[in-house]
């Protein structure tokens, strides 16, 4: 029987970030992480194997990043756990004992049980399975009629780059707006746009009954009763966690089939953490539970994860999850972080937004000048940032970041318009002009009216 002290299972963001952390911050410890896969993808950039990179060989984590700082790598499944002896079960029948265990697994794309025809043959989802996207690369490279089903950030992105491998491609959305859970419509708008600009069809606010074809996709039928042709399919409708290991165990599972987990990451067993798709996510300021899947999140979370394992540290919790999202279409790049100002007004926040557009150089006769637009919203009785969403070039992946600290360290209107900021003409918007304090200088207006 093999024996490590801490077993990490998952190597893919989550499993290698916690195994990281962890042996940095217990370097006397053993790490052991178990994984599957022979290669592992880089989840975000899954989209971009079938356009930009051409091939997911070129989207893969290096394992020597987990090798290299002195932590075994092993290859295989794990298919049971005694928390109790403290001794996961593998496959091949081996076992290893461990003192803690980090549980990484994951999430599984959702195939609805109602999709008549979700299981004909060029029908795909998006795993995050090398061998799997290799050969749906090839079969959709024969197609020439697509259509993506659900328009989330992977379905518009995978929509985007299909399209760029020139492919008919339509995408399908059952909710008003593409990207609709992460932004408001003025936004999601500005999203479409562009989308369509690029070449994609867009079907809006209308669902799919069913895909028809004879062994092989041939159609998709929507509830209108309108047909798109498609020689493949993909379905982007969601993912769920990936909780099988640990179903036969005595480890809570909470109602959205994810496992429960506390502030440190640890689970309702001793010296059992959880971490990622697999663990349970709350809302930063509803404390709801939140159906969030990010690798920016699970590594957040791994790295608490990692501190804790051995002692526990007050001020490395996590919080709750902010939900920090960004994507680009094309040069444009998207971003929301926080609470939307219509899921605010939902859960009965009384807001007010501020939105100001500018560039991102200065002056905007610059080469490569972007427009760059910031939409705030605040809190109106103490003016705390809720969320924000921005538009505009290279630059709004980051600028959205900035807005997610401001987020989880509850800043307000007043601490935003006295912060002290660097500009750069090649690198941000003009100081006079930048666009984060501009939406608030609007807010603070609103505020004294």
């Amino acid at each position: 029987m093999e024996k490590t002290d801490v077993l990490v299972i998952g190597g893919s963001a989550a499993g290698i970030v916690a195994a990281l952390t962890g042996k940095s911050n217990y370097p006397e410890k053993e790490f052991m992480v178990v994984r599957k896969e022979k290669q592992v993808v880089v989840p975000c950039g899954i989209p971009y194997i079938f356009g930009s990179l051409e091939n997911s060989d070129k989207n893969l984590i290096p394992d020597a990043g987990i090798t290299g700082a002195g932590i075994k790598l092993k290859i295989g499944e794990a298919v049971s756990l005694d928390t109790e002896k403290k001794i996961c079960q593998m496959e091949d029948g081996s076992e290893i004992q461990y003192e803690k265990i980090v549980l990484a697994m994951g999430s599984n794309p959702s195939i609805p049980s109602w999709l008549k025809g979700s299981s004909l043959e060029n029908v795909f989802t998006i795993p995050k399975n090398k061998d799997y996207l290799d050969k749906a690369l090839v079969k959709i490279k024969e197609s020439k009629n697509v259509v993506v089903i659900g328009a989330g950030f992977i379905g518009v992105e995978m929509s985007d780059e299909i399209n760029k491998m020139g492919k008919n491609v339509t995408l399908v959305e059952i909710l008003p707006n593409i990207l609709g859970l992460a932004f408001d419509s003025d936004i999601a708008l500005k999203a479409e746009e562009l989308l369509k600009s690029r070449g994609v069809n867009l079907k809006t606010n209308i669902g799919v009954k069913e895909i028809v074809g004879n062994k092989k996709a041939e159609k998709v039928i929507l509830t209108n009763g309108e047909e798109l042709a498609a020689d493949a399919v993909i379905l982007s409708m969601g993912y769920t966690p990936n909780t099988q290991l640990v179903k036969n165990s005595k480890i809570k599972i909470n109602e959205k089939g994810c496992i429960s987990v506390d502030e440190y990451m640890r689970t309702d067993i001793p010296d059992v953490f959880a971490i990622g798709d697999c663990a349970e996510k709350r809302d930063f300021f509803t404390r709801k539970m939140s159906g969030i899947m990010l690798a920016s999140t699970a590594t957040s979370e791994a790295r608490i994860a990692g501190m804790n394992l051995y002692t526990l540290s007050a001020v490395k919790t996590f919080g709750g999850t902010i939900a920090i999202f960004s994507t680009a279409l094309g040069d444009t790049g998207f971003g929301a972080a926080g609470l939307t100002e219509k899921t605010a007004k939902q859960e009965g926040f009384n807001v007010i937004t501020g939105s100001f557009e500018g560039v991102d150089k200065h002056p905007g006769t610059l080469t490569g000048t972007h427009k760059q637009m910031v939409k705030l919203i605040a809190a109106s009785e103490t003016g705390t940032i809720l969320g924000g969403e921005v538009s505009g070039g290279a630059s709004a992946g980051e600028l959205i970041n900035i807005i997610g600290l401001m987020i989880q360290n509850k800043m307000t209107i007043g601490s935003i318009l006295t912060a002290q900021i660097g500009t750069h003409p090649l690198l941000t918007a003009p100081p006079t002009a930048y666009p984060i304090i501009k939406a608030a200088e609007i807010i603070a207006k609103k505020m004294r009216e």
